[in-house]
């Protein structure tokens, strides 16, 4: 093999290595190429509060473009493969306008493409790490926009790089919102939580648009059951109505028997005296 990957410090080769291997010889680096972490740098344990942002960022990204029909690929701490770089596994990653599949990881050389945006959320431990070393690394891999959602502090922070730069400039927030023109949306904390928005529409996450179209059932279920009702009492007064009639009928009926018997009877009566 052209390429042994280190165990202890696994790295997709170098383009120019890449480049001069065979389809086979790629296709057993990919393979050799942890999807988890080296035990030297094992994931810490994470909180609620860690995983319901990335996870809920995830959700609603991956509802709203599956709705607008967009393809983009999106994970959480997928290992990321640079050429010749460590691995790094942001808590939210997104790539544009490729292949939708599972993906144990994602090697740069393989897919053609590098990351498109990436999100760190930080809840406790060293802030330098998603504030001054991922800053640094993103801008130089070429990852045109990073965001850091620091869940501990509510303070968001976005970095975009400039056409052919590789050192990022700040987004600046208006009215409390931070734009990514890679998604085409907006980022802002709500409360305490990290939202995405569409024009003035937040988008919402599966729990919530599941409330939503479930309040929205129970809405119709109960104009249903209402219009049932109205057609069923409707129904009763024309049941009532109709036998109303067919009483009336009948009683007209007796009545004209009852004249004619009567009539009779004086004819009988009068022939008879």
């Amino acid at each position: 093999m052209a390429w042994e990957v280190d165990p202890k410090d696994p790295r997709a080769p170098p383009l120019e290595v890449w480049e001069r291997m065979s389809p086979d010889e790629r296709a057993r680096v990919v393979d050799s190429l942890p999807s988890e972490f080296p035990p030297s740098e094992s994931a810490p344990p994470e909180g609620d509060r860690h995983f319901n942002a990335k996870a809920g960022a995830r959700d609603a990204l991956g509802s709203f473009f599956a709705r607008i029909g967009r393809h983009v690929y999106l994970a959480c701490e997928l290992p990321v493969y640079y050429p010749a770089e460590p691995m790094f596994a942001p808590d939210v990653i997104a790539v544009l306008d490729v292949e939708l599949r599972e993906r144990d990881k994602w090697v740069v050389a393989a897919e053609g493409k590098g990351l498109d945006f990436a999100l760190e959320v930080h809840v406790a431990g060293d802030r330098r790490k998603d504030l001054e070393r991922n800053t640094e690394r993103f801008a130089r891999l070429g990852i045109p926009e990073y965001f850091i959602f620091d869940r501990g502090r509510l303070r968001l922070t976005g970095f975009r790089l400039p056409p052919h730069g590789r050192v990022y400039q700040p987004i600046l927030p208006q009215g409390g919102r931070y734009s990514s023109s890679v998604l085409g949306l907006d980022l802002m904390i709500d409360d305490s939580r990290l939202r995405f928005y569409h024009g003035t529409a937040p988008l919402p996450e599966s729990n919530e648009l599941i409330g939503r179209l479930e309040g929205m059932l129970s809405q119709v279920e109960a104009r249903v059951r209402a219009a049932e009702e109205r057609a069923e009492e409707e129904a009763r007064g024309r049941e009532e109505e109709a036998r109303g009639r067919e009483e009336e009928a009948r009683g007209r009926e007796e009545a004209e028997r009852r004249l004619s018997m009567a009539l009779a009877e004086i004819e009988r009566l009068k022939r008879s005296r």
